[in-house]
């Protein structure tokens, strides 16, 4: 990240946090009261906030046909309520990369776990999956790119060089189907996805106490919905996410409605592939971070990699076992 992203994020949230105000500078911002904070940095993303405004510089590498598209699917009425709609969807660019400006939204409390909206992002998911495709895939809208982040967590693994932990991941891998692996098209029925789902991906908006909405649709496009389903479906098969929990979400997905897990049917089967992709996803990112920072794994990545051993152990036609919670 250069001071020279920063800068230019700071001025565009400037810009947007005081659209409409008489007299405003945003160049000379200083009587307003707010300070000018970063509140995410990372390759994928650099984000500052203002005030009552956010602006994003997105990936270098983002495609900007692609990046129109999922800003204008954001911007849908169809999507109001569900999707945090930018506040304009034309990017402007900062060294290279394209940047949006959004609503400040007040994420989820990582220090009060017991308020975590799983309820909530079950049903938004649910309400996502269910947008009728012909309505937004005219801007053009890609596929969604969840098997392409787990592609490229197995990269950025395998370039951290050899480690033994890697073994039972390479080998889970190996296992997926193509479509998995972002070597294929994904399988239909296809619905409007969002590609990363997380309770990051959550804020309150107006904040503080507004409804919950999802947000980030770097990843977001058409595809098979059963992947915005994985992240939890993993934590929860590798024995990290509680038994109630998991059926808080599932549950709140299946009164909505949501099509990858109808309720007549036993969810695990549609989930298992997805779920498993996420498993060796998570796992690899860990052994790469565990790399960089020249540690050991610690206890939940063990988990990870002892949960691809498992998968890499499974028969190659095996059925996948009953889902404790399909009958939630």
């Amino acid at each position: 990240m250069t001071n020279a992203v920063v800068r230019a994020l700071e001025l565009v949230a400037r810009q947007a946090a005081h659209a409409g105000d008489a007299g405003a500078d945003p160049a000379r911002c200083s009587a307003c009261g707010h300070i000018d904070t970063v509140l995410a940095q990372r390759s994928g993303g650099v984000v500052v906030r203002h005030g009552r405004a956010v602006a994003k510089a997105h990936a270098e590498a983002t495609d900007p046909l692609d990046h129109r598209a999922r800003l204008a699917v954001a911007a849908h009425p169809l999507l109001a309520g569900i999707l945090l709609p930018p506040l304009t969807t034309a990017a402007e660019n900062a060294a290279g990369r394209p940047v949006t400006a959004w609503p400040y939204g007040a994420p989820v409390d990582p220090d009060d776990p017991e308020a975590a909206p799983w309820e909530q992002a079950g049903a938004l998911v649910a309400r996502l999956h269910s947008v009728p495709l012909e309505a937004v895939r005219a801007d053009g809208l890609p596929y969604m790119r969840g098997p392409a982040k787990a592609a490229r967590a197995v990269a950025r693994m395998r370039a951290a060089g050899p480690r033994p932990a890697a073994v039972p991941v390479e080998r889970a891998w190996e296992r997926l189907p193509a479509w998995a692996r972002d070597e294929a098209a994904p399988p239909g029925p296809y619905a409007l996805c969002h590609g990363d789902l997380h309770l990051g991906q959550l804020v309150r908006h107006p904040a503080p106490d507004g409804p919950w909405l999802l947000i980030d649709v770097d990843d977001l496009g058409i595809g098979d919905p059963a992947w915005d389903l994985a992240r939890p479906a993993a934590w929860y098969a590798a024995g990290l996410l509680p038994v109630e929990i998991w059926r808080r979400f599932l549950g709140a997905y299946r009164a909505a409605r949501g099509p990858a897990a109808p309720l007549a049917d036993d969810p695990w089967p549609r989930l298992d592939i997805p779920a498993r992709a996420l498993t060796v996803q998570t796992a690899a990112l860990a052994i790469a971070k565990s790399a960089a920072e020249n540690r050991d794994l610690d206890e939940v990545e063990r988990l990870l990699v002892d949960a691809c051993a498992r998968i890499a152990a499974l028969p190659a036609q095996l059925e996948s076992a009953p889902d404790p919670a399909s009958s939630s």
